[in-house]
């Protein structure tokens, strides 16, 4: 065999060693890197719109007064507030026997007494009538002393709590003890409570 033939082969056999060394690193060339996996994020539920407080309560209004009904008065009103819806007392009604300042709660009956009137009628169902007892303050709730003019939640909630802590009230003036009732407001109530028999 002439060298040129030789010098060919090898020529040949190195092209075919590179070319077999090239498939071979394309073939076993790793896979490119998958693209990150994006997940969309989905909006946080808003939360349910909490339920609206009410602006009205119903009272139902008897009596002596113009138009005996059940009216739709506003928050916090009070009975002089359900008289007036009620078309004003009749010339008969005896309105000092009643506390015209006393704040109103949903489904409460309010009875305007006759003049000479020995006891007003019951009122129906569990509602409170206008013309109740004086409140207890040995006995009444939170619920119950709320009703008082001036008296929220939190302070008839203290009143309460001194009692439990500090014993009966002995007499009407000692609910001046309780912190945040002055002058002023027992002035407003001094009418409406009782220490009880």
């Amino acid at each position: 065999m002439s060298k040129r033939r030789i010098a060919q082969v090898v020529f040949l056999s190195l092209i075919g060693i590179i070319v077999s060394v090239v498939v071979y690193f394309m073939l076993k060339r790793p896979e490119p890197a998958s693209p990150p996996l994006v997940i969309p994020l989905q909006p946080r539920p808003t939360a349910e719109p909490a339920t609206p407080t009410p602006t009205t309560i119903n009272v139902y209004v008897t009596g002596a007064v113009n138009q005996p009904d059940v009216y739709a008065l506003p928050l916090n009103s009070i009975v002089k507030d359900a008289i007036a819806a009620a078309g004003g007392a009749t010339p008969d009604a005896d309105l000092d026997r009643i506390n015209l300042a006393t704040r109103l709660a949903d489904q409460m009956q309010v009875y305007v007494p006759r003049q000479g009137e020995a006891t007003p009628p019951p009122s129906s169902g569990t509602a409170p009538s206008a013309a109740a007892e004086k409140i207890n303050i040995n006995q009444a709730s939170v619920e119950e002393l709320d009703q008082l003019p001036g008296i929220g939640p939190s302070l008839a909630k203290e009143i309460v709590d001194h009692r439990t802590k500090n014993g009966s009230f002995t007499k009407i003036e000692d609910i001046n003890d309780v912190k945040g009732i002055g002058d002023v407001l027992y002035a407003k109530i001094k009418d409406q409570i009782t220490i009880g028999p």
